[in-house]
Protein backbone atom coordinates (compact mmCIF):
# COMPACT_ATOMS: atom_id res chain seq x y z
CA UNK A 1 0.00 0.00 0.00
CA UNK A 2 1.29 3.74 -0.90
CA UNK A 3 2.27 4.89 2.88
CA UNK A 4 0.17 8.19 2.29
CA UNK A 5 -3.14 5.62 1.83
CA UNK A 6 -1.61 3.59 4.87
CA UNK A 7 -1.03 7.07 6.66
CA UNK A 8 -4.78 8.33 5.94
CA UNK A 9 -5.73 4.31 7.00
CA UNK A 10 -4.36 5.21 10.54
CA UNK A 11 -6.85 7.88 11.07
CA UNK A 12 -4.20 10.92 9.37
CA UNK A 13 -1.11 10.74 12.05
CA UNK A 14 1.48 7.94 12.69
CA UNK A 15 5.14 8.07 14.82
CA UNK A 16 8.02 7.07 12.56
CA UNK A 17 8.35 3.87 14.57
CA UNK A 18 5.00 2.78 13.45
CA UNK A 19 5.51 3.05 9.82
CA UNK A 20 9.05 0.82 9.99
CA UNK A 21 6.92 -1.45 11.66
CA UNK A 22 4.70 -1.75 8.75
CA UNK A 23 7.67 -2.59 6.27
CA UNK A 24 8.10 1.05 4.75
CA UNK A 25 11.42 2.02 4.18
CA UNK A 26 12.89 5.75 5.77
CA UNK A 27 12.58 6.88 2.13
CA UNK A 28 9.09 5.91 1.87
CA UNK A 29 8.89 7.60 5.26
CA UNK A 30 10.74 10.93 3.97
CA UNK A 31 8.47 10.95 0.76
CA UNK A 32 5.30 11.60 2.90
CA UNK A 33 6.18 15.37 3.16
CA UNK A 34 6.60 15.13 -0.76
CA UNK A 35 3.20 13.94 -0.61
CA UNK A 36 1.32 16.44 1.54
CA UNK A 37 1.87 15.22 5.14
CA UNK A 38 3.39 17.64 7.60
CA UNK A 39 5.43 16.76 10.87
CA UNK A 40 3.65 18.75 13.85
CA UNK A 41 6.98 17.39 15.78
CA UNK A 42 9.69 14.90 15.19
CA UNK A 43 8.98 11.36 14.28
CA UNK A 44 5.28 12.05 13.75
CA UNK A 45 4.00 12.37 10.61
CA UNK A 46 0.47 13.85 9.99
CA UNK A 47 -2.15 14.35 6.84
CA UNK A 48 -4.62 17.58 6.81
CA UNK A 49 -6.82 15.75 7.47
CA UNK A 50 -6.29 13.96 10.60
CA UNK A 51 -8.91 13.32 12.93
CA UNK A 52 -8.14 16.01 15.67
CA UNK A 53 -8.48 13.66 18.72
CA UNK A 54 -6.09 10.84 17.08
CA UNK A 55 -3.50 13.69 16.34
CA UNK A 56 -4.27 14.39 20.52
CA UNK A 57 -3.56 11.36 22.07
CA UNK A 58 -0.17 11.08 20.18
CA UNK A 59 0.76 14.67 21.00
CA UNK A 60 -0.19 13.81 24.64
CA UNK A 61 1.59 10.08 24.35
CA UNK A 62 -1.99 8.77 25.35
CA UNK A 63 -4.79 7.30 24.07
CA UNK A 64 -8.46 8.41 22.80
CA UNK A 65 -11.31 7.04 25.29
CA UNK A 66 -14.45 7.90 26.58
CA UNK A 67 -16.79 10.19 25.03
CA UNK A 68 -13.90 10.90 22.31
CA UNK A 69 -13.89 7.67 21.42
CA UNK A 70 -17.29 6.67 20.89
CA UNK A 71 -17.03 7.41 17.16
CA UNK A 72 -14.63 4.99 16.36
CA UNK A 73 -16.55 2.23 17.53
CA UNK A 74 -19.65 3.45 16.59
CA UNK A 75 -21.20 3.64 19.94
CA UNK A 76 -24.49 5.91 20.99
CA UNK A 77 -23.77 9.29 21.51
CA UNK A 78 -25.65 12.84 20.43
CA UNK A 79 -23.09 15.38 20.98
CA UNK A 80 -19.36 15.11 20.36
CA UNK A 81 -17.13 16.21 24.00
CA UNK A 82 -15.93 20.18 23.53
CA UNK A 83 -12.42 18.53 25.11
CA UNK A 84 -10.63 15.48 24.12
CA UNK A 85 -10.59 12.58 26.35
CA UNK A 86 -7.86 11.12 26.37
CA UNK A 87 -6.06 8.33 29.19
CA UNK A 88 -2.66 8.32 29.84
CA UNK A 89 -0.51 7.27 33.16
CA UNK A 90 1.31 10.41 33.30
CA UNK A 91 0.80 13.80 34.74
CA UNK A 92 1.63 16.05 31.42
CA UNK A 93 -0.16 18.07 29.52
CA UNK A 94 -2.94 19.93 29.48
CA UNK A 95 -6.20 21.21 27.56
CA UNK A 96 -7.70 17.74 27.73
CA UNK A 97 -10.00 15.90 30.24
CA UNK A 98 -7.74 13.24 31.71
CA UNK A 99 -8.21 9.31 32.39
CA UNK A 100 -6.00 7.41 34.35
CA UNK A 101 -6.61 3.81 34.40
CA UNK A 102 -6.71 1.62 31.77
CA UNK A 103 -7.18 -1.81 32.14
CA UNK A 104 -7.47 -3.43 28.45
CA UNK A 105 -5.27 -3.72 25.36
CA UNK A 106 -6.39 -1.02 23.29
CA UNK A 107 -6.23 -1.45 19.11
CA UNK A 108 -2.62 -2.29 17.99
CA UNK A 109 -2.51 0.42 15.48
CA UNK A 110 -4.74 3.60 16.41
CA UNK A 111 -3.99 5.27 19.42
CA UNK A 112 -7.19 4.16 20.65
CA UNK A 113 -7.92 2.51 24.16
CA UNK A 114 -10.39 -0.37 24.81
CA UNK A 115 -13.59 -0.39 24.18
CA UNK A 116 -14.20 -1.75 27.27
CA UNK A 117 -11.74 0.73 28.73
CA UNK A 118 -13.88 3.56 26.87
CA UNK A 119 -16.94 2.17 28.47
CA UNK A 120 -15.87 2.09 31.91
CA UNK A 121 -14.14 5.51 31.78
CA UNK A 122 -17.58 7.01 30.30
CA UNK A 123 -19.66 5.47 33.08
CA UNK A 124 -17.26 7.35 35.66
CA UNK A 125 -17.33 10.62 33.31
CA UNK A 126 -20.49 11.39 31.62
CA UNK A 127 -23.36 12.13 33.20
CA UNK A 128 -26.44 9.77 32.54
CA UNK A 129 -28.27 9.22 29.68
CA UNK A 130 -25.53 10.07 27.53
CA UNK A 131 -23.18 7.42 30.13
CA UNK A 132 -25.92 4.82 29.99
CA UNK A 133 -26.25 5.05 26.41
CA UNK A 134 -22.94 4.91 25.63
CA UNK A 135 -22.91 1.67 27.79
CA UNK A 136 -25.51 0.32 26.58
CA UNK A 137 -23.93 0.48 22.72
CA UNK A 138 -21.12 -0.98 23.84
CA UNK A 139 -22.73 -3.99 25.30
CA UNK A 140 -25.29 -4.64 22.43
CA UNK A 141 -22.65 -3.96 19.37
CA UNK A 142 -19.26 -5.01 20.71
CA UNK A 143 -20.76 -8.05 23.42
CA UNK A 144 -19.32 -6.67 26.15
CA UNK A 145 -20.37 -9.16 29.53
CA UNK A 146 -21.92 -6.80 32.08
CA UNK A 147 -20.09 -9.09 34.56
CA UNK A 148 -16.47 -8.31 33.28
CA UNK A 149 -17.01 -4.55 33.90
CA UNK A 150 -18.38 -5.14 37.06
CA UNK A 151 -15.03 -7.19 37.80
CA UNK A 152 -13.34 -4.52 37.14
CA UNK A 153 -14.94 -1.84 40.01
CA UNK A 154 -13.43 -3.27 43.19
CA UNK A 155 -12.19 0.19 44.57
CA UNK A 156 -13.66 2.18 47.49
CA UNK A 157 -14.70 5.23 44.40
CA UNK A 158 -16.07 2.48 42.20
CA UNK A 159 -19.97 2.82 44.13
CA UNK A 160 -21.22 5.75 41.09
CA UNK A 161 -20.52 3.67 38.04
CA UNK A 162 -21.58 0.48 40.09
CA UNK A 163 -24.69 2.14 40.52
CA UNK A 164 -25.08 3.18 36.61
CA UNK A 165 -24.42 -0.25 35.15
CA UNK A 166 -27.50 -1.45 37.26
CA UNK A 167 -29.50 1.44 35.37
CA UNK A 168 -28.57 -0.45 32.27
CA UNK A 169 -31.83 -1.67 30.19
CA UNK A 170 -29.63 -3.57 27.54
CA UNK A 171 -33.06 -4.09 25.98
CA UNK A 172 -33.32 -0.31 24.50
CA UNK A 173 -32.29 -0.12 20.53
CA UNK A 174 -31.13 3.11 19.80
CA UNK A 175 -30.33 6.15 21.71
CA UNK A 176 -33.24 7.66 21.68
CA UNK A 177 -34.96 4.55 23.80
CA UNK A 178 -31.89 5.33 26.22
CA UNK A 179 -32.90 8.92 26.69
CA UNK A 180 -36.54 8.07 26.61
CA UNK A 181 -35.84 5.82 29.52
CA UNK A 182 -34.65 8.15 31.30
CA UNK A 183 -37.00 10.57 30.38
CA UNK A 184 -39.76 8.60 32.22
CA UNK A 185 -37.50 7.00 34.96
CA UNK A 186 -36.75 11.08 36.01
CA UNK A 187 -40.35 12.11 35.93
CA UNK A 188 -41.75 8.85 38.16
CA UNK A 189 -43.29 7.17 35.02
CA UNK A 190 -43.04 3.72 34.99
CA UNK A 191 -42.60 1.68 31.81
CA UNK A 192 -42.06 -1.68 30.53
CA UNK A 193 -39.90 -1.84 27.58
CA UNK A 194 -39.62 -3.70 23.80
CA UNK A 195 -42.96 -5.74 24.94
CA UNK A 196 -44.57 -8.11 22.20
CA UNK A 197 -48.68 -7.48 21.55
CA UNK A 198 -51.11 -10.07 20.42
CA UNK A 199 -52.09 -8.77 17.15
CA UNK A 200 -49.44 -5.71 16.84
CA UNK A 201 -46.12 -6.76 17.42
CA UNK A 202 -43.59 -5.71 19.59
CA UNK A 203 -43.50 -1.70 20.74
CA UNK A 204 -41.37 0.34 22.39
CA UNK A 205 -42.88 0.66 25.53
CA UNK A 206 -45.71 -0.02 27.63
CA UNK A 207 -46.85 2.13 29.91
CA UNK A 208 -49.67 0.73 32.69
CA UNK A 209 -50.71 -1.86 30.17
CA UNK A 210 -52.72 0.24 28.38
CA UNK A 211 -50.79 3.09 26.94
CA UNK A 212 -47.94 2.36 24.16
CA UNK A 213 -45.55 4.82 23.29
CA UNK A 214 -43.59 4.49 20.11
CA UNK A 215 -39.96 6.27 19.53
CA UNK A 216 -39.51 6.49 15.86
CA UNK A 217 -35.82 6.77 14.37
CA UNK A 218 -34.64 8.44 11.53
CA UNK A 219 -35.53 6.28 8.80
CA UNK A 220 -38.87 6.55 9.87
CA UNK A 221 -41.70 5.65 6.71
CA UNK A 222 -38.46 5.64 4.51
CA UNK A 223 -40.42 3.82 2.13
CA UNK A 224 -43.91 3.16 1.01
CA UNK A 225 -44.03 -0.21 2.33
CA UNK A 226 -42.94 1.35 5.77
CA UNK A 227 -45.51 3.48 5.94
CA UNK A 228 -48.28 0.56 5.06
CA UNK A 229 -46.81 -1.48 8.32
CA UNK A 230 -47.22 1.16 10.67
CA UNK A 231 -50.59 2.19 9.70
CA UNK A 232 -51.60 -1.27 10.33
CA UNK A 233 -49.79 -1.22 13.68
CA UNK A 234 -51.56 1.97 14.62
CA UNK A 235 -55.21 0.89 13.80
CA UNK A 236 -54.61 -2.74 15.43
CA UNK A 237 -53.49 -1.39 18.39
CA UNK A 238 -56.76 1.32 18.56
CA UNK A 239 -59.02 -1.50 17.91
CA UNK A 240 -57.17 -4.07 20.50
CA UNK A 241 -57.97 -0.70 22.96
CA UNK A 242 -54.90 0.22 23.53
CA UNK A 243 -53.82 4.39 23.10
CA UNK A 244 -50.88 5.06 20.88
CA UNK A 245 -48.20 7.96 21.73
CA UNK A 246 -45.71 8.88 18.82
CA UNK A 247 -42.57 10.68 19.06
CA UNK A 248 -39.47 11.50 16.89
CA UNK A 249 -36.01 11.77 18.52
CA UNK A 250 -36.44 15.41 18.88
CA UNK A 251 -39.63 15.55 20.60
CA UNK A 252 -37.44 13.22 23.29
CA UNK A 253 -34.72 15.84 23.14
CA UNK A 254 -36.10 19.61 22.93
CA UNK A 255 -39.37 19.11 24.09
CA UNK A 256 -39.09 16.50 26.96
CA UNK A 257 -42.19 18.77 29.06
CA UNK A 258 -44.71 18.14 26.33
CA UNK A 259 -43.99 14.34 26.31
CA UNK A 260 -44.34 14.19 29.69
CA UNK A 261 -47.28 16.31 29.78
CA UNK A 262 -49.30 14.38 27.18
CA UNK A 263 -48.15 10.85 28.72
CA UNK A 264 -50.03 12.08 31.95
CA UNK A 265 -52.79 13.62 29.93
CA UNK A 266 -53.73 10.15 28.58
CA UNK A 267 -52.68 8.40 32.15
CA UNK A 268 -55.33 9.92 34.02
CA UNK A 269 -57.89 9.35 32.38
CA UNK A 270 -59.62 5.74 32.90
CA UNK A 271 -58.07 2.92 30.82
CA UNK A 272 -60.57 0.85 28.60
CA UNK A 273 -60.16 -2.54 28.93
CA UNK A 274 -57.11 -4.51 27.62
CA UNK A 275 -57.18 -7.70 26.54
Amino acid sequence: MDPINYLAQLGGIARTGQLLAAGYSRTDITGLTRAGARQPRRGVFMLPKCQPELAAAIRHNARVTCASAAEHYGLWLREIPAQHHLACNHGHGTGFIRHRTSRFDGPAQLPVAAVEDVTLHALSCLRPPASTALATSAMRLHGIPLELLKAQLTGDRSGPVLRALRQLDLRAESIVEVDAQHLFNANGIGFDTQVQLPGIGRVDFLIEGFLIVEVDGFAFHSNREAMRRDLGRNNASTVNGFAVLRYMPEHIWFESERVIAEIRAVLSRTPRSVP
